[in-house]
Protein backbone atom coordinates (compact mmCIF):
# COMPACT_ATOMS: atom_id res chain seq x y z
CA UNK A 1 0.00 0.00 0.00
CA UNK A 2 1.21 3.41 -1.05
CA UNK A 3 -0.26 6.40 0.64
CA UNK A 4 0.24 9.63 0.24
CA UNK A 5 -0.75 12.49 3.62
CA UNK A 6 -1.80 16.21 2.73
CA UNK A 7 -1.58 18.17 5.08
CA UNK A 8 -0.57 22.23 5.58
CA UNK A 9 0.86 24.36 7.98
CA UNK A 10 -1.94 25.87 9.50
CA UNK A 11 -1.21 24.74 12.93
CA UNK A 12 0.90 22.06 14.37
CA UNK A 13 -2.12 19.49 15.30
CA UNK A 14 -2.40 18.53 11.16
CA UNK A 15 0.73 17.64 10.98
CA UNK A 16 1.19 15.67 14.05
CA UNK A 17 -1.65 13.69 13.22
CA UNK A 18 -0.13 13.17 9.56
CA UNK A 19 2.97 12.17 11.16
CA UNK A 20 1.54 9.95 13.08
CA UNK A 21 -0.43 8.33 10.56
CA UNK A 22 2.82 7.80 8.62
CA UNK A 23 4.81 6.38 11.37
CA UNK A 24 2.05 3.53 11.85
CA UNK A 25 1.94 3.19 7.95
CA UNK A 26 5.78 2.75 7.78
CA UNK A 27 5.79 0.44 11.10
CA UNK A 28 3.35 -2.27 9.38
CA UNK A 29 5.84 -2.46 6.30
CA UNK A 30 4.10 0.11 3.97
CA UNK A 31 4.92 3.11 2.07
CA UNK A 32 3.83 7.08 2.93
CA UNK A 33 4.60 10.08 2.14
CA UNK A 34 3.80 13.55 3.62
CA UNK A 35 3.10 16.41 2.06
CA UNK A 36 2.56 20.13 2.76
CA UNK A 37 0.08 20.07 -0.47
CA UNK A 38 0.24 24.30 -0.78
CA UNK A 39 3.90 23.39 -1.29
CA UNK A 40 2.55 22.22 -4.81
CA UNK A 41 1.74 25.64 -6.31
CA UNK A 42 5.30 27.24 -4.76
CA UNK A 43 6.88 27.46 -1.62
CA UNK A 44 5.49 30.82 -1.34
CA UNK A 45 1.96 29.74 -1.37
CA UNK A 46 2.59 27.64 1.73
CA UNK A 47 4.64 30.26 3.13
CA UNK A 48 1.72 33.14 2.81
CA UNK A 49 -0.93 31.00 4.12
CA UNK A 50 0.99 29.65 7.03
CA UNK A 51 2.31 33.21 7.85
CA UNK A 52 -1.31 34.89 7.74
CA UNK A 53 -2.90 32.06 9.79
CA UNK A 54 -0.13 32.45 12.71
CA UNK A 55 -0.67 36.21 12.72
CA UNK A 56 -4.15 36.47 12.77
CA UNK A 57 -4.53 33.55 15.30
CA UNK A 58 -1.65 35.06 17.75
CA UNK A 59 -2.00 38.71 17.07
CA UNK A 60 -6.26 39.19 16.62
CA UNK A 61 -7.37 36.11 17.88
CA UNK A 62 -10.91 37.41 18.38
CA UNK A 63 -11.02 38.02 14.37
CA UNK A 64 -10.31 34.49 13.73
CA UNK A 65 -13.33 33.60 16.20
CA UNK A 66 -15.03 36.21 13.91
CA UNK A 67 -14.05 34.70 10.82
CA UNK A 68 -14.90 31.08 12.07
CA UNK A 69 -18.10 32.38 13.01
CA UNK A 70 -18.92 33.46 9.63
CA UNK A 71 -18.18 30.61 8.26
CA UNK A 72 -20.33 28.76 10.33
CA UNK A 73 -22.93 30.69 9.08
CA UNK A 74 -21.56 30.42 5.17
CA UNK A 75 -21.59 27.01 5.84
CA UNK A 76 -25.98 26.98 6.84
CA UNK A 77 -26.89 29.08 3.97
CA UNK A 78 -24.60 28.31 0.81
CA UNK A 79 -23.86 24.83 -0.82
CA UNK A 80 -20.26 25.93 -1.68
CA UNK A 81 -18.14 28.04 -0.30
CA UNK A 82 -15.12 30.32 -1.14
CA UNK A 83 -13.20 27.90 0.68
CA UNK A 84 -14.07 25.47 -1.67
CA UNK A 85 -13.39 27.24 -4.89
CA UNK A 86 -10.15 28.81 -3.54
CA UNK A 87 -8.93 25.26 -2.71
CA UNK A 88 -10.37 23.82 -5.89
CA UNK A 89 -7.20 26.01 -7.65
CA UNK A 90 -4.97 23.44 -6.32
CA UNK A 91 -6.50 20.77 -8.58
CA UNK A 92 -4.58 20.84 -11.21
CA UNK A 93 -1.07 20.63 -8.92
CA UNK A 94 -1.91 17.82 -6.84
CA UNK A 95 -3.53 16.24 -10.30
CA UNK A 96 -0.31 16.48 -12.11
CA UNK A 97 1.85 15.24 -8.98
CA UNK A 98 -0.44 11.98 -8.60
CA UNK A 99 -0.09 10.88 -12.21
CA UNK A 100 4.06 11.41 -11.12
CA UNK A 101 3.55 9.98 -7.97
CA UNK A 102 0.34 7.28 -7.94
CA UNK A 103 -0.58 6.61 -4.25
CA UNK A 104 -3.36 4.22 -3.49
CA UNK A 105 -4.77 6.06 -0.73
CA UNK A 106 -4.85 9.85 0.02
CA UNK A 107 -5.22 10.63 3.89
CA UNK A 108 -5.99 14.31 4.66
CA UNK A 109 -5.94 15.39 8.49
CA UNK A 110 -6.98 18.96 7.08
CA UNK A 111 -9.81 20.38 5.36
CA UNK A 112 -8.18 22.40 2.71
CA UNK A 113 -6.80 19.31 0.48
CA UNK A 114 -10.07 17.57 1.00
CA UNK A 115 -11.85 20.67 -0.46
CA UNK A 116 -9.44 20.24 -3.53
CA UNK A 117 -10.21 16.55 -3.96
CA UNK A 118 -14.03 16.93 -4.11
CA UNK A 119 -13.50 19.99 -6.33
CA UNK A 120 -11.22 17.24 -8.64
CA UNK A 121 -13.92 14.49 -8.12
CA UNK A 122 -16.85 16.39 -9.09
CA UNK A 123 -14.75 17.47 -12.00
CA UNK A 124 -14.00 13.72 -13.33
CA UNK A 125 -10.22 13.56 -12.42
CA UNK A 126 -8.93 10.17 -11.50
CA UNK A 127 -8.39 9.92 -7.84
CA UNK A 128 -7.61 6.82 -5.14
CA UNK A 129 -9.38 6.16 -1.95
CA UNK A 130 -9.31 9.32 -0.25
CA UNK A 131 -9.93 9.57 3.54
CA UNK A 132 -10.40 12.80 5.74
CA UNK A 133 -9.05 12.90 9.62
CA UNK A 134 -10.86 15.59 11.70
CA UNK A 135 -8.53 16.70 14.31
CA UNK A 136 -11.04 19.04 16.33
CA UNK A 137 -13.73 17.58 18.73
CA UNK A 138 -16.41 19.29 15.95
CA UNK A 139 -17.47 19.41 12.81
CA UNK A 140 -15.77 22.32 11.98
CA UNK A 141 -17.05 24.82 8.99
CA UNK A 142 -16.85 23.56 5.46
CA UNK A 143 -16.76 19.33 6.56
CA UNK A 144 -19.83 19.12 4.86
CA UNK A 145 -19.21 20.43 1.50
CA UNK A 146 -16.19 18.11 0.82
CA UNK A 147 -17.12 14.26 -0.73
CA UNK A 148 -14.63 11.82 0.69
CA UNK A 149 -14.59 8.23 0.82
CA UNK A 150 -14.79 8.17 4.14
CA UNK A 151 -14.10 10.70 7.68
CA UNK A 152 -12.73 9.62 10.50
CA UNK A 153 -13.76 11.49 13.65
CA UNK A 154 -12.30 12.32 16.65
CA UNK A 155 -15.03 10.76 19.04
CA UNK A 156 -18.63 9.11 18.71
CA UNK A 157 -20.45 12.28 20.17
CA UNK A 158 -19.54 14.06 16.87
CA UNK A 159 -21.34 11.64 14.80
CA UNK A 160 -24.92 13.05 14.78
CA UNK A 161 -23.42 16.78 14.27
CA UNK A 162 -21.68 15.67 11.20
CA UNK A 163 -24.83 13.61 9.95
CA UNK A 164 -26.51 16.75 10.64
CA UNK A 165 -24.95 18.88 8.69
CA UNK A 166 -24.62 16.22 5.68
CA UNK A 167 -21.89 13.74 5.90
CA UNK A 168 -23.47 10.44 5.26
CA UNK A 169 -23.23 8.35 8.28
CA UNK A 170 -22.04 4.85 6.32
CA UNK A 171 -18.87 7.31 5.40
CA UNK A 172 -18.42 8.24 9.30
CA UNK A 173 -15.78 6.46 11.90
CA UNK A 174 -14.96 7.16 14.95
CA UNK A 175 -11.62 5.97 15.55
CA UNK A 176 -10.33 9.22 17.56
CA UNK A 177 -7.64 11.18 16.97
CA UNK A 178 -4.40 9.55 16.08
CA UNK A 179 -1.04 10.26 17.80
CA UNK A 180 2.48 9.23 17.72
CA UNK A 181 3.96 6.33 19.25
CA UNK A 182 6.25 7.97 21.73
CA UNK A 183 2.68 9.40 23.10
CA UNK A 184 1.25 5.77 23.77
CA UNK A 185 4.22 3.98 25.45
CA UNK A 186 4.22 2.90 28.74
CA UNK A 187 6.33 4.40 31.13
CA UNK A 188 5.85 5.88 34.94
CA UNK A 189 6.08 9.31 35.55
CA UNK A 190 9.48 8.05 37.86
CA UNK A 191 10.98 6.55 34.45
CA UNK A 192 10.02 9.65 32.54
CA UNK A 193 12.06 11.96 34.90
CA UNK A 194 14.91 9.71 35.24
CA UNK A 195 15.26 9.77 31.06
CA UNK A 196 15.18 13.92 31.42
CA UNK A 197 17.07 14.63 33.99
CA UNK A 198 14.02 15.90 36.64
CA UNK A 199 14.12 15.51 40.48
CA UNK A 200 11.82 12.65 41.64
CA UNK A 201 11.06 14.14 44.59
CA UNK A 202 9.53 17.76 43.25
CA UNK A 203 6.34 18.79 42.32
CA UNK A 204 6.28 20.21 38.24
CA UNK A 205 4.26 22.14 36.33
CA UNK A 206 4.58 21.90 32.65
CA UNK A 207 3.12 24.90 30.43
CA UNK A 208 2.92 24.18 26.58
CA UNK A 209 3.25 27.63 25.43
CA UNK A 210 4.62 26.85 21.62
CA UNK A 211 1.03 28.16 20.18
CA UNK A 212 0.84 31.20 22.16
CA UNK A 213 1.72 34.72 21.97
CA UNK A 214 4.96 35.46 24.05
CA UNK A 215 3.61 37.96 26.09
CA UNK A 216 0.75 35.59 27.18
CA UNK A 217 3.12 33.26 27.72
CA UNK A 218 5.27 35.65 30.26
CA UNK A 219 2.37 36.58 32.07
CA UNK A 220 1.09 33.14 32.77
CA UNK A 221 4.31 31.66 34.01
CA UNK A 222 4.74 35.42 36.35
CA UNK A 223 1.46 34.45 37.54
CA UNK A 224 2.26 31.06 38.13
CA UNK A 225 5.70 31.83 40.13
CA UNK A 226 4.36 34.72 42.18
CA UNK A 227 1.09 32.40 43.12
CA UNK A 228 3.34 29.27 44.20
CA UNK A 229 6.43 28.60 46.52
CA UNK A 230 7.75 25.24 45.91
CA UNK A 231 6.98 23.77 42.80
CA UNK A 232 8.85 24.34 39.66
CA UNK A 233 7.52 24.96 36.33
CA UNK A 234 8.73 23.94 32.91
CA UNK A 235 8.00 26.35 29.99
CA UNK A 236 7.85 24.51 26.68
CA UNK A 237 8.05 27.22 24.01
CA UNK A 238 8.75 24.73 21.13
CA UNK A 239 9.07 26.64 18.27
CA UNK A 240 8.23 29.92 19.13
CA UNK A 241 11.71 31.35 19.71
CA UNK A 242 10.47 34.60 20.00
CA UNK A 243 8.75 33.65 23.29
CA UNK A 244 12.30 31.46 24.37
CA UNK A 245 14.16 34.57 24.18
CA UNK A 246 12.06 36.61 26.11
CA UNK A 247 11.07 34.12 28.85
CA UNK A 248 15.23 33.09 29.22
CA UNK A 249 15.42 36.91 29.82
CA UNK A 250 12.95 37.70 32.03
CA UNK A 251 13.15 34.59 34.49
CA UNK A 252 17.20 34.23 34.06
CA UNK A 253 17.22 34.89 37.77
CA UNK A 254 14.49 32.32 38.76
CA UNK A 255 15.74 29.25 40.10
CA UNK A 256 12.25 27.24 39.94
CA UNK A 257 11.38 28.03 35.95
CA UNK A 258 13.33 26.25 33.25
CA UNK A 259 12.79 27.51 30.09
CA UNK A 260 12.98 24.83 27.22
CA UNK A 261 12.77 25.43 23.18
CA UNK A 262 11.61 22.49 20.62
CA UNK A 263 12.56 19.74 22.18
CA UNK A 264 11.35 16.17 20.20
CA UNK A 265 10.72 14.67 24.02
CA UNK A 266 7.36 16.35 24.76
CA UNK A 267 5.88 13.25 25.56
CA UNK A 268 8.18 12.38 27.97
CA UNK A 269 7.89 16.37 29.88
CA UNK A 270 4.45 15.10 29.45
CA UNK A 271 4.08 12.14 31.23
CA UNK A 272 6.98 13.28 33.96
CA UNK A 273 4.93 16.57 34.99
CA UNK A 274 1.60 16.96 37.51
CA UNK A 275 -0.06 19.13 35.42
CA UNK A 276 0.24 20.62 32.53
CA UNK A 277 -1.10 24.07 30.93
CA UNK A 278 -1.95 23.95 27.33
CA UNK A 279 -3.97 25.47 25.07
CA UNK A 280 -6.88 23.06 23.94
CA UNK A 281 -6.11 22.34 20.51
CA UNK A 282 -7.34 19.05 19.39
CA UNK A 283 -4.23 17.37 18.78
CA UNK A 284 -2.02 18.80 22.29
CA UNK A 285 -5.21 17.92 24.66
CA UNK A 286 -5.36 14.02 23.05
CA UNK A 287 -1.98 13.68 23.31
CA UNK A 288 -1.68 14.68 26.91
CA UNK A 289 -5.12 12.76 27.56
CA UNK A 290 -3.72 9.59 26.24
CA UNK A 291 -0.87 10.16 28.03
CA UNK A 292 -2.72 10.51 31.22
CA UNK A 293 -1.77 13.91 32.69
CA UNK A 294 -3.95 16.43 34.28
CA UNK A 295 -4.80 19.44 31.92
CA UNK A 296 -5.81 23.01 32.79
CA UNK A 297 -6.93 24.33 29.61
CA UNK A 298 -5.58 27.78 29.12
CA UNK A 299 -7.89 30.46 27.15
CA UNK A 300 -8.82 29.26 23.52
CA UNK A 301 -8.26 30.76 19.98
CA UNK A 302 -12.00 31.77 19.55
CA UNK A 303 -13.60 29.07 17.40
CA UNK A 304 -12.42 25.16 17.55
CA UNK A 305 -10.58 25.49 20.39
CA UNK A 306 -13.36 26.60 22.21
CA UNK A 307 -15.64 23.67 21.67
CA UNK A 308 -12.37 21.39 22.35
CA UNK A 309 -12.31 23.24 25.58
CA UNK A 310 -15.82 22.69 26.54
CA UNK A 311 -15.83 18.95 25.63
CA UNK A 312 -13.13 17.96 27.60
CA UNK A 313 -14.42 19.98 30.53
CA UNK A 314 -17.78 18.61 30.29
CA UNK A 315 -16.30 15.00 29.90
CA UNK A 316 -13.85 15.66 33.18
CA UNK A 317 -10.81 15.60 31.58
CA UNK A 318 -9.59 19.06 31.94
CA UNK A 319 -10.26 22.29 34.03
CA UNK A 320 -10.12 25.76 33.16
CA UNK A 321 -11.31 28.88 33.88
CA UNK A 322 -12.21 32.22 31.95
CA UNK A 323 -9.34 34.45 33.60
CA UNK A 324 -5.74 33.81 33.71
CA UNK A 325 -6.23 34.00 37.20
CA UNK A 326 -8.70 31.95 37.51
CA UNK A 327 -6.67 29.15 35.43
CA UNK A 328 -3.79 29.46 38.02
CA UNK A 329 -5.93 28.88 40.85
CA UNK A 330 -7.51 25.45 39.15
CA UNK A 331 -3.98 24.57 38.62
CA UNK A 332 -2.55 24.93 41.94
CA UNK A 333 -5.98 23.16 42.96
CA UNK A 334 -5.27 20.39 40.97
CA UNK A 335 -1.28 20.25 41.69
CA UNK A 336 -2.52 19.48 45.87
CA UNK A 337 -5.74 17.18 45.03
CA UNK A 338 -4.58 13.71 44.27
CA UNK A 339 -7.91 12.70 44.14
CA UNK A 340 -8.86 14.92 41.61
CA UNK A 341 -5.63 14.41 39.46
CA UNK A 342 -7.09 10.77 39.89
CA UNK A 343 -10.83 10.90 38.81
CA UNK A 344 -9.14 13.53 35.80
CA UNK A 345 -7.39 10.74 34.38
CA UNK A 346 -9.75 8.06 34.81
CA UNK A 347 -12.46 10.41 32.55
CA UNK A 348 -9.32 10.95 30.04
CA UNK A 349 -8.67 6.75 29.91
CA UNK A 350 -12.75 6.61 29.83
CA UNK A 351 -12.89 8.94 26.98
CA UNK A 352 -9.82 8.55 25.24
CA UNK A 353 -7.40 5.71 24.17
CA UNK A 354 -4.13 5.27 22.50
CA UNK A 355 -4.76 3.17 19.51
CA UNK A 356 -6.91 5.52 17.16
CA UNK A 357 -3.81 5.34 14.59
CA UNK A 358 -3.63 1.83 14.66
CA UNK A 359 -7.41 1.23 13.93
CA UNK A 360 -7.04 4.03 11.05
CA UNK A 361 -4.24 1.57 9.66
CA UNK A 362 -6.24 -1.34 9.65
CA UNK A 363 -9.36 0.55 8.15
CA UNK A 364 -7.70 1.87 5.31
CA UNK A 365 -5.41 -1.14 4.55
CA UNK A 366 -8.81 -3.52 4.08
CA UNK A 367 -10.24 -0.48 2.13
CA UNK A 368 -7.32 -0.47 -0.42
CA UNK A 369 -7.62 -4.87 -0.35
CA UNK A 370 -11.23 -3.84 -1.31
CA UNK A 371 -10.63 -1.19 -3.90
CA UNK A 372 -7.94 -3.65 -5.90
CA UNK A 373 -10.99 -6.05 -5.78
CA UNK A 374 -13.00 -4.30 -7.45
CA UNK A 375 -10.97 -2.92 -9.82
CA UNK A 376 -9.84 -6.62 -10.55
CA UNK A 377 -13.43 -7.58 -10.63
CA UNK A 378 -14.07 -4.57 -13.24
CA UNK A 379 -11.12 -5.80 -15.57
CA UNK A 380 -12.64 -9.69 -15.62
Amino acid sequence: MKALILSCNTGGGHNSAAKAIAEEIHARGDEACVLDYLCLAGKGVSKLVEDGYVQIVKKTPLLFGLVYKLGMLISRITRKSPVYYINGRMAKYLDSYLKEHPADVLIMPHLYPAETVTYMKRKGMELPLTIAVMTDYTCIPFWEETDCDHYILPHEALRKSCIKKGIPNEKIQTFGIPVAKNCRLKISKEEARKKIGLDLNEKYFLTAGGSMGAGDFIELIKKLVSSTNVEKILAVCGNNRKAERKLKKVFKEESRVNVLGFTDQMPLYLRACDVVFTKPGGLTSTEAAVIGVPIIHTAPIPGCETVNRRFFMRAGMSWSAITLKGQINKGIRLMNDPEAQKKMIECQKKQIHGEAVEKIYEFIRLQCACNVEKIYLKEV
